[in-house]
């Protein structure tokens, strides 16, 4: 970025002398006869670093430079005045309207090395709010960013706590059922069992779930499950447990759904004559 250096004198010839001073620095130089006209080129260059003469007609130094704070307050102010009025000259400092003051007649190197130091002080500010305005862009996507995650996050958690009560209701239902329902997975393994399955099959070893079918089935119903299990089609049968006990089968393999399970679902209806008949006259 060009440095641009304003030099504001009434006197043409110090204007000159200063200008001298810094031509080998590389800025770009400005130079004004009044703080009227310093006022002027500050609305049309984004100066860096301003060197003000204290005493001039109209507006002294100090109050062009207060001005230049309201208007421009990245502005570094210099002020380079053989005249010293100790009051204005400190009171302008403590309110922040002078960076630096310095006196006539000046030592070139030292003037050279303070309007160097001026420069890298204004550069540190810019680079300091340009960091500060992308910090804010930052937190801002950030917080855009948070603000949708946290939407997603509750959205996910309110389809968890709905799928987990449809589950628990899909459970309450599955085990109240008043037909025997088995799971077994294509290794056989039995990996559900409701409370009619139990009965119906006359469980004693405690709970079918975790037993392998050929271990625990009676063998007309593991010899239907095998001839039926790697069916495409809704299979439907009848076998007899003992005591006269007709039970009537479905076994659908899930295999062949569109269900991500694999292995196969029996259901068992106990013959009508066991069910309790409900008059609903």
């Amino acid at each position: 970025m060009e440095r641009i250096l304003l030099l504001v004198d009434d006197e043409e010839n110090i204007l000159l002398s200063l200008a001298r001073v810094f031509r080998k620095e590389g800025y770009q130089i400005l130079k004004a006869a009044s703080a009227k006209e310093g006022l002027a080129l500050l609305d049309q260059h984004p100066v860096g670093v301003i060197v003000s003469d204290q005493r001039m007609p109209e507006m002294a130094g100090i109050e062009f430079l207060s001005e230049v704070k309201k208007k421009y307050p990245d502005t570094i102010r210099i002020m380079l005045s053989g005249y010293t009025d100790l009051k204005s000259v400190t009171d302008a400092i403590n309110e922040g309207a002078i960076y630096k003051f310095l006196t006539k007649p000046w030592e070139d190197e030292m003037l050279r090395a303070n309007v160097r130091e001026a420069f890298n002080y204004h550069q540190l500010l810019s680079e300091n709010d340009r960091l500060t305005q992308e910090l804010k862009r930052a937190n801002a996507q950030l917080s855009q960013i948070n603000s949708e995650l946290e939407c997603r996050v509750n959205e996910k958690v309110k389809e968890l706590t709905l799928n987990l009560h449809t589950l628990h209701i899909s459970q309450n239902i599955v085990e109240s059922f008043p037909a025997g329902v088995l799971g077994v997975e294509d290794d056989g393994l039995i990996v559900l069992a409701n409370a009619s399955a139990h009965v119906l099959l006359q469980c004693k070893q405690g709970t079918l779930i975790g037993c392998e079918a050929a271990d625990v089935l009676p063998t007309p119903l593991q010899n239907f499950y095998q001839a039926s299990k790697t069916s495409a089609d809704l299979c439907y049968g009848y076998i007899s447990l003992g005591d006269s006990q007709n039970i009537e089968l479905y076994v659908r393999s899930l295999s062949s759904t569109q269900s991500s399970t694999s292995g196969a679902m029996v259901i068992m209806m106990p013959e009508a004559s066991k069910l309790k008949t409900v008059n609903c006259e």
